[in-house]
């Protein structure tokens, strides 16, 4: 690996870091995008490196801090439920990586795509603004 190439991972891991502290996104938001274009590469590859970084040492930073904030509030995070969502999550990816093996690259990219577009739609909002645009045309 050039000096380079290390810099630009390093940079794109804490830009990455950054965000998943910020918001909880968990980084796959903005890695795998980021793996695609800056790296070359394949949607697969991305997406199977996205997880490799989501695994428990580089994670727990995060979650301590968000534990013990919660706690000095009166609002603990509780821990039946993170396990309960992680039991789920271990087995959902292993299921989902299962069948993101089977499609196709350029198919996968096209749902990671839309997956983020309906995300952002979401959040905001934007399908409330269309019912009220609607809703008024009507």
């Amino acid at each position: 690996m050039t000096t380079q190439l290390i810099i630009l991972i390093l940079l794109l891991g804490l830009v990455a870091g950054i965000m998943s502290g910020l918001v909880g996104i968990g980084g796959g938001i903005i890695l795998v995008p980021a793996l695609v274009y800056f790296l070359h590469y394949t949607q697969h590859q991305a997406q199977g490196t996205s997880l490799g970084v989501l695994t428990f040492p580089v994670v727990i930073l995060g979650f301590l801090k968000y534990y013990y904030d919660s706690k000095r509030t009166g609002e603990p995070i509780d821990f039946r439920v993170v396990g309960l969502l992680a039991v789920g999550f271990v087995i959902g990816g292993y299921f989902g990586s299962s069948l993101a093996l089977k499609i196709d690259k350029e198919m996968l990219r096209k749902i990671f795509a839309v997956v983020l577009l309906y995300t952002a739609a979401k959040l905001l909002r934007l399908d409330e603004a269309v019912l009220q645009f609607f809703k008024k045309s009507a």
